[in-house]
């Protein structure tokens, strides 16, 4: 029995009798060579970036690679659509945080002058 997958880009169809189970993030990319099944959702560390990322503007391709010639595991490109950056990590985006600094110390600002 698999662990429930809590992922946006899961999709799943059982109802009268349907088998449908689906990554939307895989399937939207045409690059990907290698076919997605249900089994890389419990390695795949999309859920995981979604939570923890700083980027408020993130945008996230997805593919099955092959690692150390036998495992399929989910590969994950991920840029910031708004400063149009590729992210070497994708839970961190220097850009947005510096941004969000700046928001706090205006509101801190802000709220010292009342």
């Amino acid at each position: 029995m698999s662990k429930p997958v809590d992922c946006p880009y899961y999709f799943a169809d059982y109802f009268r009798g349907r088998d449908v189970e689906k990554c939307r993030l895989i399937e939207r990319n045409p690059e990907n060579r290698r076919p997605w099944h249900r089994s890389l959702c419990n390695s795949c560390p999309v859920p995981g970036i979604l939570k923890r990322s700083t980027c408020r503007h993130l945008a996230l391709e997805g593919s099955v690679e092959r690692k150390l010639g036998i495992l399929d595991r989910v590969s994950v490109f991920a840029v910031c659509t708004e400063h149009i950056d590729e992210l070497r990590d994708p839970t961190r985006c220097p850009a947005c945080e510096a941004e969000a600094a700046k928001e706090r110390a205006a509101q801190e600002q802000a709220a010292t002058k009342l």
